[in-house]
């Protein structure tokens, strides 16, 4: 099994936060998102996953070296590979057609699930989905009697389905798919003005293939500061039992309301810290009460008073009572309420 993994999006909404890092690479929980994400696949197949190919811009080799060690963790082989212009889904996922050999996973890394992934490897394709309220905003399909996918359509003007396309697909031919996505660039086949995922799926299933649906349990949104920090206080509910709190970790004189994430080498020193917090490695928090929120790695706070808050790495906060949004790299102190 190959793990196909379109990331060359600017993360624009997350800002600014994704000016040094690329979105799949945020925390949530403790871990990037994109290594949840794998992880999970990966735990969800039986068999070993071979490689895991990334669609990535220009990030740098830093960011890439991240990327190899999630996949070599996970005993797979990485491959990089690089869109220049922001054409589409369908064109990122086509930047990796050397890895569209056998069976192929894509997945969108801007994403958290609660799923079951177990899926008959026997079928032509699976698509994972789930119902939504709003379906104008989503790629939807429509179903036969039997289960099978009759329509795939991209963000329909009129109700179509409310089965929302939520970003993991299979494809026991990954050739097909590398076929289908070269003959709709090649014909210069678009739909809103790109080549879509959805209209290589609509070809694939015109030409044969039967797709059948997988269901998302819940499905956690990463795309900005407040989707985030519910897919931190989701993602450490769900592992709440699990070991969240780093052995290596100082905590003195300090109170953990559960569920908290806890990195390595963190010191927690004269704080209330939680429930709902994720505190990065090599951080400290000193003379603080924080609740609901993410703190990076290589972070200091002192005498801060936070919540629904999001600070980057390596950045330093002084402050009292604050809902804030720190990127990278920043250095803020703040006495009055409000938000930076």
């Amino acid at each position: 099994m190959r793990i196909i993994i379109p990331m060359a999006g600017r993360g624009t909404r997350l800002r600014p936060h994704t000016l040094t890092t690329p979105k799949p690479l945020i925390p949530v929980a403790g871990k990037p998102i994109i290594q949840r994400l794998v992880e999970d696949l990966a735990a969800s197949y039986k068999d070993p996953i071979e490689e895991i190919a990334y669609i990535v811009g220009d990030f740098g080799p830093d960011i890439e070296r991240e990327l190899i060690r999630i996949a070599e963790n996970l005993g797979a082989k990485a491959r990089i590979y690089q869109q220049e212009k922001a054409l589409g889904v369908g064109h990122a996922i086509a930047c990796a057609s050397e890895s569209m050999v056998g069976k192929c996973m894509i997945a969108f890394a801007d994403t958290l699930f609660k799923a079951d992934f177990s899926f008959d490897t026997e079928e032509d394709g699976v698509i994972w989905t789930q119902k939504v309220t709003d379906p104008a905003s989503f790629g939807v399909v429509k179903l036969d009697a039997e289960g099978y996918i009759t329509e795939f359509v991209e963000k329909p003007v009129e109700f179509i389905s409310d089965l929302a396309i939520v970003g993991i697909y299979y494809f026991r031919e990954g050739e097909r798919l590398r076929a289908a996505l070269k003959h709709i660039i090649d014909n210069d086949i678009k739909e809103k003005n790109e080549y879509q995922l959805t209209t290589a799926l609509e070809y694939l299933k015109n030409d044969g293939l039967r797709f059948r649906t997988g269901d998302i349990e819940e499905w956690l949104d990463c795309g900005n500061k407040d989707n985030i920090l519910h897919a931190n206080a989701r993602m450490l509910e769900i592992h709440r039992n699990s070991e969240l709190v780093a052995a290596s970790a100082v905590i003195e004189k300090s109170v953990i309301v559960p569920p908290c994430f806890i990195g390595e080498n963190a010191v927690i020193r004269n704080a209330v810290i939680g429930p709902y917090v994720s505190v990065g490695h090599d951080s400290v928090v000193e003379s603080s009460i924080i609740q609901g929120s993410i703190i990076q790695n290589n972070s200091h706070l002192n005498n801060a008073m936070l919540h629904n808050s999001m600070i980057g790495n390596a950045s330093r906060f002084v402050g009292s009572l604050d809902e804030l949004n720190l990127g990278d790299y920043s250095v803020c102190s703040r006495r009055d309420r409000g938000e930076r």
